[in-house]
């Protein structure tokens, strides 16, 4: 505001200092220096009480402005308090309104619902005396038997009243309904029991089926079995047979061996410790004295005859040779 009040100020002094009248120049050439601080001195007078004047209309002007700003306030704070009791005024209305419409939406509501109601007994109440006129023709008409019940009790004397009478009949009733339903129930269960019986019997005899079937496979196999043994049991004589044969043979050849060994043995006169029973080294003994012979048949006479020779250290004659074998040797004596 004071920044304001400045510049305003200002700006009017420039203004007045422009509106000064200037003075001829020819005059100020004789105006002393006197004169002209006192002419100077008039003007910032005029031009402060000018100043002065126009500061308090300004500040008059400030003070009437302000004070219409304070009263517009004033009025419009009015106006917004009006304006808020006027919204919330009309807001109540609203609600109220609202709250009215639906309090008459909920009497119409719980009108109609009344009156439906009010149809709905109403057929109920039309039904009902309709029951009760058909349970008063029943009544009317049953009343024969009431009489029949009174004149049984009459007679028998077991029941006081007729009402006694029909809860003892009720409790029969139910007794029956109870045995029957046992007698149901055992039914099922005898009938369970014979089925699971029908189903063992022929769960049994399924498996006595696949006894006998798997008995007829046994016998199969035990007959293919004995026709096997029978043929493994010829086959076995047939090799004992054939192993008598051989044995035989065998002791006939290892017999022909040993008579053949001991036949050269004593005729060469060798002297050898081969067991009786080892016919292969028997064997091999004679094969070499054989070999020995037939090298010795294939060599020329010698003209002196008779020669002695030795072979492993065995002596032995044999005819005479022109040229001595390798393994020959001259006799030398014993």
């Amino acid at each position: 505001m004071a920044s304001e009040l400045d510049e305003y100020v200002r700006a009017a002094f420039r203004d007045k200092l422009l509106l000064l009248p200037k003075m001829p120049e020819r005059e100020d050439d004789y105006l002393t220096s006197a004169a002209r601080l006192l002419e100077k001195k008039r003007e910032m007078e005029e031009v402060e009480q000018a100043l002065l004047a126009q500061r308090e209309e300004f500040q008059v002007k400030m003070e009437s402005l302000q004070q219409r700003r304070e009263e517009l306030e004033h009025k419009e704070e009015q106006l917004k308090e009006a304006f808020f009791k006027f919204d919330k005024f009309l807001k109540e209305n609203d609600a109220k309104r609202h709250r009215a419409l639906r309090k008459a939406s909920g009497e119409r509501l719980q009108a109609a619902r009344s009156n439906v109601e009010a149809i709905h007994l109403r057929q109920e109440i039309a039904r009902l005396l309709r029951e009760r006129d058909k349970l008063q023709r029943r009544l009317e008409a049953n009343d024969i038997f009431r009489s029949y019940l009174q004149t049984v009790i009459e007679k028998t004397e077991q029941f006081q009243e007729i009402k006694e009478m029909i809860d003892r009949v009720r409790t029969l009733v139910a007794t029956q309904a109870v045995l029957v339903q046992r007698e149901l129930g055992s039914r099922e269960q005898v009938e369970e029991e014979h089925a699971q019986l029908q189903r063992y019997l022929e769960e049994s005899n399924n498996k006595v089926l696949q006894c006998n079937n798997r008995l007829a496979e046994l016998q199969t196999q035990l007959e293919q079995a004995r026709v096997r043994v029978h043929q493994w049991e010829s086959k076995w004589t047939e090799i004992q047979t054939t192993a008598a044969k051989k044995t035989l043979e065998l002791g006939q050849i290892k017999m022909a061996a040993l008579n053949l060994f001991q036949m050269v043995t004593k005729q060469m006169k060798l002297q050898v410790d081969i067991p009786l029973e080892d016919t292969e080294a028997q064997l091999d003994k004679v094969l070499l004295c054989m070999t020995d012979l037939m090298a010795i048949s294939v060599v020329p006479r010698q003209p002196c005859g008779w020669v002695k020779a030795s072979r492993d250290g065995k002596r032995f004659q044999v005819p005479g040779i022109a040229t001595p074998s390798p393994w020959t040797k001259p006799w030398q004596g014993p």
